[in-house]
Parts: C-alpha cells; structure tokens; sequence
C-alpha cells in the first residue's frame, strides 16, 4: 500500500508540473531571418568523407554523375543542403589547387599527413568540388590555404575560379573544361590558425589575413564574403583580436565547436553503449555553444555595431573516441539517436542568435565524425543526425520568432542538470508557423501547453523522432530504428497540450 501510495504521489507530481509548462510563441514581433546556411555542410578530404563516400569516379560500377554517387547526391539534395565547406578543415592548410586541375591520371598523388597518411590522389579538385555543389543546387565555401601556401597561390585561385576575361588563369580554367567563372559565395583564409592551421598567436594570424586579403579579388558580382579563422571552444580573445586588428576584405569570423561526453579531449566517450549519465553529460555540453556565442557575439557588438561581421560556427557536432578497429585518422564514429537531438539544440541556439550566427556547417558531411550519411561499398544509410535536417528544412530562410517556455523543469542525472525542454519557433517563407520542441529527458515524457500570443491553435501537425534506445541508430543491412513519424495534436477543451515522449524532437506547422 506504502509503494502504491508514493507511485501515485509521484504520479500526482508530474501531472501537476506538466500542466504548468507552457510554450508561449510571439507573432507579433518577428526577429532576425534564420539564414539558410545555417544548415550548411561540411566535406573534408579526410578518411572516407569524400572518397568512396561520395566520389567513386566516372568508370565505376556504382550509379554516379560524372564521379559523384547519384544516391548519395540525392538523399542531400533531399535535405536541401543550401552550402558545403571545402576542402576542408586542417587539410585546407595543405591543399595546393594547381595539384586539382588538369587531366586526373596526370595529377599528382600526396599523402594525406594530417589524416591518416594514406594517398590523396587530388581525384577531387577545384572543378569536381563545384560540379557537387551545382548538382546539389547549394552555395560552395572554399577554404583557402594559409598554413602551408601563400597570398599569391590564394589570390591566383580565386582569379581561376572567378576571372571573366582572358587572362591566362581564365583560360586555364576554359582548358579545363570551364567557361564560365565558378560561383563562389565563401573564401576563408585559412582554417583553425590556432592550431593545425600553423599554431599561431591571433594577432600574428591578423597581420598574416591583412596582407593576404589585399590581393583577394574577384568581379563584383562574383566577389565572396571573406572570413577569417577565430577561435574554438570557450575561446573569445580571437574574436577580441580579430574584429579590432582587420578593416578591409573581411565578412566574418568562424568559430569551432565540437562536443564531448566527458567535456575532455582526451577520453571523449563512446558513440555507442554509453549510459544516461553520458546522455545528459553530451547534451548539457551541446547547450553551452550558447554560452560561447552569447560572449563571442557581445565583443562583436563592442567592436562592430553596425553589425557587418557575421560569426559563422563552420565547424560544430558531436566528436566521439574513433569506431574500434578503424583507422582512428578517419575519424569514423555511429550515430545515434543522441546525436539528432545535439543537433537540434544547435539548430535552437543557432536561431536564437540568427542576426550574427548566419552560417554553420555540421562536421561532416558523409561518413565522417556526427555525418548525415554513412556508406559502404554501393550501400547507405541514412543517420538520425540526418533525420533531424530534414525535420527542420522548413526553417531554412525563416523569420525567428520569440519563444519561451514556462515553467521549463530541470533535468537531473547525478550531478548534471539541464533544462528538460528546449524551443524554436519562425515564420516560415510560405507563411506557416514552425515550432521545433526538444525532450532531452531520457527517461520521462513531458507536457507542455501551446500558446501563440494570447490565441489558442486549432491544431498542429508534423513529425516525431524518437527510439527506445539512447543509442538507437540505423545500420546498414538492418531495419532502421530511427526514422520520424506522424504527429498531431488538437485543441481540447480550448487547450492545446502537446506530449513530447522521453527523447525526443518535435517539429510542428500550426494551424491557427
């Protein structure tokens, strides 16, 4: 009887704090558009991100279009994919362009150094790279190499890729079988110079952008937004020093931010078979990017009140100990239901800052670290990383909307907490109203009541992600575990409840 009493007491309880959570969305004042790259992707000559995974060449067996896998290219185009960052990442910093044109049985075969070690054969250079994204209808980022190359050899690649007229690097680009000048919407010059990207002090780095930057040129109309390397993690002296030290040819900062279980380089965590205390661990280190961005954009605020430099996150996702048994320079790890929700709770911080964050690229894009696709030989399969991309593709140019949860509980395990429910909300461009809701509670469902203004929705529809398992995650050659389904909630009694189960991501339109 004593066992039956305090289950209904704590029954009791959370039926009495459910009821008391309310999301109440705004729609009367619409904030910062939530730029489209803010959903960008990432592709690095690195393990099998690119080779194999998504370049097999023209002469193979596996359905491509002109190299590059046709169900690969399909699945992203499904996405929307709006902006891909290449070549990378540390292996910009070693990258020569010249090594990627021309005949590919002529070009020359390197060694990866800072991956693995294996042979990079240049298969994909400058103008394979832009065949990709014009198939995929997306924007190209091209990473510039600082570490290794020089303003004449980043100056020259940008006239290839850009130049109309008939100078030589023109014609050379028309030789290679382009007439017209490629698109080119982002050039950074270099990537983390920090760390593998030379080591350097931030205001060494400025001096270096400084004389780079004075010979990037390009034809107005094809002119690129220009960023500069920043810092990563809790940093902000690079921003500091970076948005006081460069006046000219200069658009944005990107920032690095990757997230561990154990909050600890060394000893991460596994990407599978992990407890809720790693669960929590990973996801209350997720929503302390907003901590980091919150410090980085108020030095931008000092330093730029106008409001010209974006601060671009081009590098952000779950980085786990490597998969047993794989080359640990190819960064290979599952994905797992926990990362979609990681992801999520980017997408939320990432809208909430939308008039600075207006471009991120998840690492990466196939194959590697939290990757929306994994392959193997002709096969792949889609990650619930994946899932929750496609779930917030309506949000993709949306206009914010101010969202707060009520009453938000606190989600306990140990000594780690965080808040249990997280929000999102914008106008979409066709004109519906898009809320996304998180559950990080692993183990319990949760409430909550739908407001918008002082109105009550009819109704809302959209889908579900969620598993049994914290760890769920679809394999290839096996059933999928995490894919969305249907949801829908009504109007009762002139309330709107919505119950997220324990693990979950919500993404609804609502009627009015």
């Amino acid at each position: 009887m004593k066992k039956t009493l305090a289950a209904l007491a704590v029954a009791l309880t959370f039926a009495a704090q459910a009821a008391d959570i309310k999301l109440v969305v705004d729609a009367d004042h619409p904030g910062p558009v939530i730029h489209r790259n803010i959903y960008g992707q990432f592709a690095e000559h690195l393990g099998t991100g690119i080779y194999e995974g998504m370049w097999v060449g023209p002469e193979s067996k596996i359905p491509n279009v002109r190299g590059w896998r046709k169900d690969v290219v399909q699945a992203l185009k499904d996405l929307r994919v709006p902006l891909v960052r290449w070549p990378g990442g540390c292996f910009a910093d070693e990258y020569h362009w010249r090594e990627g044109i021309g005949p590919r049985n002529q070009r020359p075969v390197k060694v990866n150094t800072t991956w693995g070690g294996v042979p990079e054969t240049n298969a994909v250079g400058t103008h394979e790279f832009f065949d990709l994204v014009e198939q995929l209808g997306a924007e190209a980022y091209v990473n510039g190499n600082l570490g290794t190359g020089s303003a004449q050899e980043m100056a020259e690649w940008l006239e290839y890729m850009t130049a109309e007229g008939n100078s030589t690097l023109a014609q050379l680009r028309r030789k290679n079988g382009r007439d017209k000048p490629f698109r080119v919407s982002y050039f950074a010059v270099g990537n983390e110079a920090w760390g593998c990207g030379g080591n350097m002090r931030p205001e060494y780095y400025v001096d270096l952008y400084k004389q780079v930057a004075t010979f990037l040129k390009a034809p107005e109309k094809n002119r690129p937004l220009f960023i500069a390397s920043g810092g990563s993690d809790q940093q902000t002296h690079w921003t500091e020093a970076l948005s006081k030290g460069i006046q000219w040819n200069f658009d944005a900062i990107n920032h690095h931010y990757y997230t561990f279980p154990s909050g600890k380089w060394e000893g991460k965590g596994s990407a599978v078979g992990f407890g809720e205390d790693q669960w929590i661990s990973t996801l209350a280190n997720t929503i302390k990017v907003d901590e980091t961005i919150t410090k980085n954009i108020a030095i931008l605020d000092k330093n730029d009140p106008k409001k010209h430099l974006g601060l671009y996150m081009d590098e952000w996702g779950a980085w786990y100990d490597p998969e047993p048994g794989s080359n640990p320079g190819f960064l290979v790890q599952r994905n797992t239901l926990r990362d979609a929700l990681l992801a999520a709770l980017h997408f939320h911080v990432f809208h909430a800052h939308a008039d600075r964050v207006r471009m991120s690229n998840v690492a990466q894009m196939v194959n590697v670290l939290q990757a929306m696709i994994q392959t193997s030989k002709d096969k792949l399969v889609l990650t619930p990383t994946y899932y929750a991309f496609r779930m917030y593709v309506p949000f993709q140019d949306a206009t914010s909307l101010p969202a707060k949860i009520e009453n938000n509980p606190v989600y306990k395990v140990g000594g780690a907490e965080m808040p249990e429910l997280s929000a999102t909300a914008a106008r979409g461009k066709d004109g519906k109203l898009y809320i996304g809701l998180v559950n990080a509670n692993a183990a319990q469902a949760a409430e909550l009541a739908l407001q918008v203004g002082a109105a009550v929705p009819r109704s809302v529809h959209g889908q579900l992600l969620t598993a049994g398992a914290m760890d769920a995650q679809n394999e290839l050659g096996r059933a999928a575990q995490v894919t969305p389904q249907a949801f829908e909630a009504q109007a009762k009694d002139g309330k709107m409840r919505l119950t997220l189960p324990a693990k979950s991501i919500v993404v609804v339109a609502v009627e009015d």
